[in-house]
């Protein structure tokens, strides 16, 4: 073997590490992301909220969470571009492991509510930080295999959840997740720093790096930006409206028994994790990003139609409907990717990083539209209003989405 095989095996072995910690962090991430909404209930019910108020309070203590994303996201996103990726893959999964292992031992809904806060905060920074590394190291032609494999996989950390939640205890799960981040913590070491971001501190060391103002100084840069994350809207809306409240809209629906929230997670995201396997290798046969999520901003619009106006009494049948509605928004690792591939060096892991957690943030504005209109319309048109909406939004901005599938990401931002 020559010089140049054994090089090609060393950066093969290498870049297959890095998926595979990439994959297996944001494998962690999902699992913390989503436990709450498996355990939502019973947790609830234990620390004294019971009846009509635990969708309440359930979407209340989502957007502490979702405001601990959102927060993390800007905080992680700019480190990764001013200190480096791995400084974001070590800090986010020390915080969010330890904040869920607190969360084992709450005792009421205030505890509960900072500590979700805090979870959120640290969670923020893994799929940002793994993409971006992904996809600066893979060749240009195969990063949304990459891509794919750790989105795909990662998704099934809800699946894991959904088992562990429901057969360990609530507080049991969330130790395991404490104690999961923690093991992976131990993996990272192994990884190195990504060589683009190397080779900006070489050969730009000056270059403005983690710089908002990067974004708002061209408005054609921001529009793009704001373009990226509108894609995503309808995936939140299904796995944060309608996954989450699988109980109340299964008993809306006539289903009986009234579903389980965290079997509804488990399917939806199994089915969103073929989905996302689905676009990655549409997105490399068209050999196009845009194509790819044109077609599943379609289908997501689909899906949700038939969870919101297929009738079904029957309980498999409405779980049949969950995964349905998890396949159809199953371009999240496409999303993440196409946002990553839009920007410079300098401003990559930033974008990154802000953009799935502001598309998981819009939950906030969804959950206060959804409260304000059931209580006039009732839970299904709510649902169906908001939802068109979102999809609607979701396929005019795909379609003026410029194509970046085998584009060179070996630029900076000025």
């Amino acid at each position: 073997m020559n010089q140049l095989q054994t090089e090609k095996l060393k950066t093969g072995r290498e870049n297959w590490l890095l998926i595979s910690v990439a994959a297996l962090g944001y494998f962690v991430d999902v699992y913390d992301l989503l436990l709450f909404s498996v355990v939502r209930t019973p947790s609830l019910l234990e620390l004294g909220v019971q009846g009509k108020d635990s969708l309440e309070v359930g979407l209340q203590l989502l957007n502490w969470q979702m405001c601990g994303l959102l927060m993390g996201a800007f905080f992680w996103g700019i480190l990764g571009d001013k200190k480096g990726r791995l400084s974001v893959l070590f800090g986010s999964i020390l915080i969010y492991s330890v904040a869920n292992l607190l969360n084992a031992y709450v005792q009421n809904v205030y505890q509960y509510e900072w500590l979700r806060l805090l979870a959120g905060f640290g969670l923020a920074g893994e799929l940002g930080a793994g993409i971006t590394m992904v996809i600066e190291a893979i060749p240009k032609d195969k990063r949304g295999i990459g891509t794919t494999i750790v989105g795909s996989f990662g998704l099934l950390g809800a699946a894991w959840a959904s088992v562990v939640g429901l057969n360990l205890g609530w507080r049991a799960a969330f130790i395991v997740g404490g104690v999961m981040g923690l093991c992976l913590l131990l993996l990272r070491f192994k990884v190195a720093e990504s060589n683009l971001f190397e080779n900006l501190l070489k050969d730009s060391p000056k270059s403005s790096r983690g710089d908002l103002m990067l974004l708002f100084r061209q408005p054609k840069r921001l529009f793009n930006f704001a373009r990226c994350i509108l894609v995503g809207l309808p995936v939140y809306f299904v796995v944060g409206l309608l996954i989450t409240g699988a109980p109340e809209f299964g008993k809306a629906l006539g289903v009986q028994p009234i579903p389980q929230a965290g079997v509804a997670v488990m399917i939806a995201y199994i089915g969103m994790s073929v989905g996302d396997v689905a676009c990655g290798l549409l997105s490399q046969f068209l050999k196009s990003r845009r194509k790819a999520l044109i077609a599943f901003a379609f289908l997501s619009g689909v899906t949700i139609s038939i969870f919101l106006f297929v009738p079904t009494a029957d309980l498999t049948l409405f779980y049949l409907k969950c995964a349905l509605a998890g396949f159809g928004v199953g371009y999240w690792a496409l999303i993440n990717t196409n946002t990553a591939e839009h920007f410079g060096t300098n401003l990559r892991s930033t974008v990154a990083t802000l953009s799935p957690n502001l598309i998981r943030a819009s939950l906030i504005p969804i959950a206060a539209m959804f409260g304000t209109l059931k209580g006039s319309f009732g839970i299904l048109p709510a649902a169906t209003i908001i939802g068109a909406l979102c999809v609607v939004i979701s396929i005019a901005s795909t379609y003026s989405l410029e194509e970046t599938f085998g584009k060179d990401l070996e630029y900076t931002e000025e």
